[in-house]
């Protein structure tokens, strides 16, 4: 096991020990690691939560033919040791050696996208990572490179006329020119399991289940992660010390996939970005929610696994993941079982994973014909917004007469955990599939739920919304329309 951290800087190999003579900890984040270096203060903290982009740096990871794939995180959620084996890229790198800007920050001169300047690094960033991985992008595309990163004072349009501008050379850069000597220092990194241990706390971060799995259950009561998008905010807004971690971000088996005729396979430690691929044309309405998951730098880090295990009730994923009928696997050493995602929630942030257990693998199964699913999102802004209400639905009919054969209501916001509106389903099945019967059900669901009020909206405003939901899915679906809303 290595004690330390390695990983690109600079056209440099760092390597970061911890140790009593170093001030870092296994729980500093990228962020407060680069603003402690004299010549990386582009980084800016404004929320230290994942939600205004200002910290926004771009990872390299080598893919399985050994080429960098570039991707926009938050540096305020990564932790030192997630950075292992990869190229960091801050602001102060896109500068070619002959002294020249990047095209992206030539665009941002030409267009005038600064005024105050600092949120500019971020989207800076953001934008050379949208550069890297697409080509000549649309709108939709520049619209959702930017979703995570907030300007209150130049606003978008000369932003986003910059993207259209640079992002036009075919990926070509001078990071392009030096991807050879980028991927040879890489390769000098060993990919081994990193154990570190300091005063106050001990991080384990394995390279393959079968240690994850000893290590959970050597460590029971270790903080567990693979993206860190939920339990980074316990450090940088909380301030607890994590005493005890297992980062299962550098297991290789985690983000494998399965696919054929029954469904779709998914390994736990995929990030979302990844799934959305996977699911475009399969499963429409969890690609349609996915869409307006937070943003490519909370997709980058999140995976599924982590949604399922946050058991968060306001988690977007979590009704649609229902409406699909998911099942969820968990291993501890010794057993392999399944349950479906219906079982598995049990109340606050509870679920039915025993201490020694990992969540490994999430399945969907594949649709019967007939069957319409869709997903909501009710919140205050379209991207980069917590759910106020969110729904999962899913409904087949009687392709002869109209009638409920079966039917999932499922929602998050409305209670202590996402819950399903199970009298609502019972009074609809065996009935026609018309208004007057939906309208009769919405007085169900007011009593099914005893959401609260919050910041996000009020008690009763969720109600209404939810009775709205569910006259909305049969407004979308009373022509047998597949089409999917969020």
């Amino acid at each position: 096991m290595f004690s330390g951290v390695s990983f690109v800087l600079d056209n440099q190999l760092v390597r970061l020990a911890f140790g009593r003579s170093s001030s870092l900890s296994p729980t500093t984040t990228v962020l407060n690691y680069l603003r402690s270096l004299p010549a990386h203060k582009g980084v800016k903290e404004g929320c230290a939560e994942g939600d205004c982009g200002a910290c926004t740096v771009v990872l390299g990871e080598l893919g399985p033919d050994d080429q960098l794939q570039y991707r926009a995180v938050d540096s305020c959620l990564v932790f030192l040791p997630m950075l292992h084996g990869k190229h960091l890229i801050t602001v102060e790198n896109l500068q070619s050696p002959d002294g020249n800007l990047h095209p992206v920050q030539d665009a941002m001169v030409e267009t005038g996208g600064s005024q105050c300047g600092y949120c500019t690094p971020g989207i800076i960033m953001s934008l050379f990572s949208l550069y890297k991985t697409r080509d000549h992008p649309d709108r939709a595309e520049i619209d959702d490179a930017l979703t995570g990163n907030l300007c209150r004072c130049t606003g978008y349009r000369p932003i986003v006329e910059a993207a259209a501008r640079a992002c036009v050379h075919n990926r070509i850069d001078h990071f392009t020119a030096d991807e050879a000597a980028t991927v040879k220092l890489l390769r000098t990194i060993a990919h081994e399991t990193l154990h570190i241990k300091t005063a106050q706390q001990e991080y384990f971060r394995p390279i393959s289940l079968a240690e994850a799995l000893e290590l959970k259950r050597d460590h029971q009561d270790a903080v567990v992660f693979c993206g860190a998008t939920d339990i980074a905010l316990h450090v940088t807004k909380k301030h607890e010390l994590l005493a005890n971690v297992i980062d299962l971000s550098g297991i290789d088996e985690l983000r494998s996939t399965t696919s054929d005729q029954t469904g779709i396979t998914f390994g736990a430690g995929m990030t979302l970005t990844d799934v959305i691929p996977l699911v475009n044309d399969r499963f429409p309405a969890l690609a349609d929610m996915l869409a307006v998951f937070g943003s490519p730098q909370i997709r980058n880090l999140a995976t599924l696994g982590g949604n399922l295990g946050t058991a968060s009730p306001i988690g977007d994923m979590l009704p649609v993941l229902m409406a699909y009928n998911a099942r969820i696997v968990l291993q501890n050493v010794g057993e392999t079982r399944e349950i479906s995602i219906h079982d598995f929630f049990k109340g606050y942030r509870q679920t039915e994973r025993r201490p020694d257990e990992l969540i490994t693998r999430v399945i969907i199964p594949t649709v019967q014909q007939n069957t319409l699913v869709h997903s909501y999102k009710v919140s205050k802004r379209k991207d980069l917004d917590i759910s106020t209400v969110s729904g999962g639905f899913r409904l087949q009919l009687n392709p002869h007469n109209n009638v409920v054969a079966s039917i999932r209501l499922a929602y998050g916001g409305m209670a202590e955990l996402v819950k399903r509106a199970r009298g609502a389903e019972q009074f609809l099945i065996g009935k026609k599939w018309e208004r007057e019967t939906i309208e009769q059900a919405m007085t169900i669901i007011d009593g099914e739920f005893t959401p609260i009020s919050d910041a996000r909206g009020g008690a009763e405003f969720r109600r209404a919304a939810a009775r709205n939901l569910l006259l909305k899915f049969w407004d979308d679906t009373r022509n047998g329309n597949t089409g999917v809303t969020a």
